[in-house]
């Protein structure tokens, strides 16, 4: 019994509530990623699953993880996306003809495949208990690019945008 009670006081509520929270909202991004018709919106529902990441990393006090993946991911990639979509003259809107036609065969294959991966990560690690994480190297690399260089790097990204920006008002003809 006081195993029990034991265990239960190192369980932090809040953060698996907020752990529930964020993966729900995550979920339902990316199903909105898969089925909506509109390709603008397929990739800004993709920015919420990005966000959801970075906020699952926040979670896991991995401050640093989370700063990258907005930075790189959210910031660079899903820009690209974008960029790429107004660049090849995709129609903004609905398009009726995104949707493969055997989108149903792949319900059972991703629920075999879920429950195949959860089988294994039960398997393998049934009652491993993670050990207490002491200082990182990286907590003094992430501590010197968000303290002196943050508010250059933050600079030069808009920078670089405007000129994303620029060469594709130079590029598109409408």
């Amino acid at each position: 019994m006081t195993a029990l009670l034991l265990a239960a006081e190192d369980v932090n509520v809040a953060q698996n509530v907020a752990f529930g929270i964020i993966a729900f909202i995550m979920i339902v991004a990316a199903l909105r990623v898969v089925t909506t018709n509109n390709i603008v919106h397929a990739a800004l529902w993709l920015v919420v699953v990005l966000a959801g990441v970075a906020a699952q990393y926040i979670l896991a006090a991995a401050e640093f993880v989370a700063v990258s993946q907005v930075l790189v991911y959210i910031g660079a990639v899903m820009v690209l996306f974008l960029f790429g979509i107004m660049l090849t003259r995709a129609q903004i809107g609905s398009e009726k003809g995104l949707n493969n036609k055997s989108w149903a065969l792949g319900i059972p294959v991703a629920l075999l495949l879920l429950g195949l991966m959860a089988y294994v990560i039960v398997d393998a690690y049934e009652d491993t208990v993670l050990p207490d994480r002491g200082p990182t190297p990286t907590e003094a690399l992430s501590d010197q690019f968000l303290s002196i260089y943050f508010i250059p790097f933050i600079a030069l990204s808009f920078v670089l945008l405007a000129a994303a920006i620029g060469a594709i008002v130079l590029a598109r003809k409408d």
